[in-house]
């Protein structure tokens, strides 16, 4: 059996000039449990060891033993300590990826969360008067200058929109909904499991392809509360189908006296005042904008703050004053308000809206607003980067890039991709190649091949792209 004497204590091990630096940063706790883990680990490792199979990596004394050990508590405390959320670089080519954060803030949003993130801040408190105020009035002056409504109040999301709506404006009454809009959004969250929650009685309407205005006149009674219109955004009915116009739920809402409410769900608003915004609109096809809603008087409208906005995770509730707050007076506000970080970040974006800027500074804006001509001259530069410096063998293919975040549902807009090959590797093996560097890089393989689309690649990471490329040859 291998001599367990060449293990040095833990306070032995303490007293080395490394193990002392790894103290000052990670504390006394962290560095004693990570080197009791270390030595047990390689106590083991000898005990386990014959002189018929000796270790070829076993320590020949103490000094060596030690060695072993400190280089093991390195990497130990690094493993532990590291942050699990790290910054990647989308090459997938989908603007509003879910499972990569969602929409990538505006640089002006960014910084704007710094101050009110390090310091204190006006989040509950009146400059004017001096006494506690509220946080909830903060982003409705530019909402409402954005989308022409009476009022506005944030919370955590648009599920948690919805779900406040209901309970503010329907518990225990019946909402109209058409059966084509039983939607499910993701996570495996569905429509009627929130009105469930939220106390509204689901009362279904028409069928699931065809739902006429006279289908929700007829279901109206004195137990109707609202009439909920649900955008579609994460799929499409095509064929045989039909829906009514929101003026004629808006003339029934009208009529009996039933405010008409409209999940949006992407919150489209285009780039107003831009002149880019007539190419976008026909790029999306047909996306509806918020401030339309609004137009032709639908009483409460929300939508997502990270989604086509491009700002932060948020839920956004629109509309005539009375109703948005009651929607602010619920008891459910607390519980799905959101920080004063998110309120920084959501007015920054919507500034850059507002000030006509928002095609070259709101990344998503941008992306749905670049040609396959534009990404296509940024494709041919970086493989001109690259050339004499790689291995790979890189060309450049028609492609589509998506919208994602369950937006605008299968539509594809056409791209410029990037197609990188191996000798002797497959597309999967680079796949994970690339993920496994720093930062990762995600690409997706179409047609046994790794491609990347630099839509969704951001100007300020193409050197880390290029160098993560090369790193990958290498």
């Amino acid at each position: 059996m291998t001599d367990l004497r060449v293990i040095p204590s833990i306070e032995q091990l303490r007293q080395r000039e490394g193990v002392r630096a790894l103290e000052r940063d990670y504390g006394r706790a962290a560095i004693v449990l990570a080197l009791r883990e270390e030595t047990a680990a390689l106590r083991a490792r000898l005990a386990g060891r014959t002189a018929d199979a000796p270790a070829a990596d076993a320590p020949a004394d103490a000094s060596a033993a030690a060695a072993a050990i400190e280089h093991g508590v390195v990497a130990r405390l690094h493993g532990s300590t590291a942050a699990s959320l790290r910054p990647v670089i989308n090459a997938t080519g989908v603007i509003v990826h879910t499972n990569l954060g969602r929409a990538p803030l505006a640089e002006p949003a960014a910084r704007a969360m710094v101050p009110i993130a390090a310091g204190y801040s006006n989040l509950e408190y009146d400059l004017s008067t001096g006494r506690r105020g509220r946080r909830d009035v903060h982003a409705e002056r530019l909402l409402c200058r954005l989308a022409g409504c009476e009022a506005a109040v944030v919370v955590n999301n648009n599920a948690a929109a919805t779900l406040l709506i209901l309970a503010a404006l329907a518990e225990g009454r019946e909402v109209l909904v058409s059966r084509g809009e039983l939607v499910e959004i993701g996570g495996g969250f569905r429509v009627p499991d929130v009105m469930a929650q939220s106390g509204a009685l689901l009362r279904e309407v028409g069928t699931t392809n065809k739902t006429r205005a006279r289908d929700y006149a007829a279901a109206v009674s004195d137990r109707t509360a609202l009439i909920l219109r649900v955008h579609r955004s994460n799929f499409r009915i095509e064929g045989f189908t039909e829906q009514p116009a929101l003026e004629e739920l808006v003339a029934i809402g009208r009529l009996h006296r039933i405010p008409v409410v409209e999940d949006l769900g992407s919150g489209y608003v285009g780039l107003p005042g831009e002149t880019d915004s007539p190419a976008l609109d026909t790029v999306l096809r047909g996306e509806p904008r918020v401030q339309a809603s609004i137009d032709v008087g639908v009483d409460v409208v929300c939508f997502s703050g990270d989604k086509l906005l491009g700002g932060p995770q948020a839920g956004i509730v629109i509309g005539r004053r009375t109703l948005v707050d009651e929607v602010r007076a619920h008891p459910l506000m607390r519980a799905l308000r959101v920080d004063k970080i998110v309120y920084a970040a959501l007015e920054a974006t919507l500034a850059e809206y507002l000030a006509g800027r928002a095609s070259r500074t709101v990344p998503v804006a941008r992306m749905l607003s670049a040609t396959a001509d534009a990404i296509g001259k940024r494709a041919q530069a970086l493989i001109s980067r690259l050339a004499g410096s790689s291995a790979l063998e890189m060309s450049i293919v028609d492609g589509a890039s998506a919208v994602g975040g369950g937006a605008a549902p299968g539509l594809e807009i056409p791209t410029r991709l990037v197609a990188l090959r191996a000798p002797g590797t497959s597309a999967d093996q680079l796949e994970a190649a690339l993920r496994a560097l720093t930062p990762p890089v995600i690409g997706r393989i179409e047609d046994d091949q790794l491609v990347l689309d630099l839509r969704t690649v951001l100007p300020e990471q193409e050197d880390l792209l290029v160098e993560a490329l090369r790193q990958l040859s290498a």
